[in-house]
Order: structure tokens, then C-alpha cells, then sequence
């Protein structure tokens, strides 16, 4: 009788131990985006390879453009401006953002950022991460100012 109850314990034990092992193991099911990543990019204001995805077009109403953008590490805007400003809901990944001047800020998904109108800036992906940010955009006082291209040496900066 003895032995019967070791074995049981060192059954139920094992049975334990397999279905902790077991739940560590399964994998968790893929995060969907929370905006499709839209059309790739064409133009030269980026560095890389970004997705745009228009979601809301400035009118004569609603005087500001919303759109979810998707940089792959390492790609970026130019300096740029915004005459009304802009602002920046990081969604995924990790981020950077830098006004002109001063310095380069990690941006992470959850975090926000306010860009003051007429103020050169850029923003995009980390070395390591993409990253997906919806920007809003002010167009009441005039459109995207595109400067010059963020070259590696400012990219590479911390």
C-alpha cells in the first residue's frame, strides 16, 4: 500500500509539472495592427521603407489630416515643419523624435508627442524596431514645410 501511494504522488506530480510545461510553451497569438499599414511610400521626404495610411483628409470642416504610418527600423522623414503642428500617438515598436537643436527622444508605444507649429523636426523608426505612429496634422495654416534629408551621423547621434 505503501508503494501505491508513492506512485501516486509521483504521477500526480509529474502530471503537474507536464501541465505547467505544456502552457509555457504555447505561443500567444499574433497582436493585429490596429490600423491597416496602407501603401508604401514613393516619394523622397522618407528614408527607408514607410507605409501610409490616410485615415481622415483635411476639408473645409475638419481642418486636420490623420493618418497611421509604419516606418521599418531605421527609416525616417526629413526635417520637416508644420505650420498648425502636429502630433504623434506612437502605436507599436519603438520610435524616435528630435527637434532641430536639441535632443534625439526615444518614443514607445503609448507615448505622445507634440510638435510645435514651425518647429523643424523629424521622427521614424529605431535602429532595432519598426514603428507605427498615427500623426495628426494641423492644415489650417498651410502645408508640410520638407527640409533637408536626415543624414546617418544625425540619425546615429544620441
Amino acid at each position: 500500500m505503501k508503494h501505491y501511494k508513492t506512485l501516486r504522488i509521483c504521477l500526480l506530480s509529474g502530471m503537474i509539472s507536464f501541465s505547467c510545461n505544456q502552457q509555457a510553451v504555447s505561443p500567444q497569438p499574433a497582436q493585429e495592427p490596429v490600423f491597416a499599414k496602407g501603401g508604401k511610400i514613393t516619394n523622397d521626404n522618407f528614408t527607408g521603407n514607410v507605409w501610409l495610411n490616410s485615415l481622415v483628409a483635411a476639408d473645409s470642416v475638419n481642418q486636420v489630416a490623420v493618418g497611421s504610418v509604419t516606418f521599418e527600423p531605421r527609416a525616417r522623414t526629413k526635417w520637416h515643419s508644420h505650420p498648425a503642428g502636429q502630433i504623434i500617438l506612437a502605436l507599436d515598436g519603438v520610435g524616435y523624435y528630435q527637434e532641430k537643436g536639441g535632443p534625439k527622444k526615444l518614443i514607445r508605444k503609448g507615448e505622445t508627442v507634440k510638435c510645435p507649429p514651425n518647429i523643424p523636426h523629424w521622427h521614424g523608426a529605431s535602429k532595432d524596431s519598426g514603428f507605427v505612429q498615427v500623426a495628426i496634422t494641423g492644415r489650417e495654416k498651410g502645408d508640410t514645410e520638407w527640409l533637408d534629408a536626415v543624414n546617418e551621423q544625425e540619425y546615429d547621434q544620441q
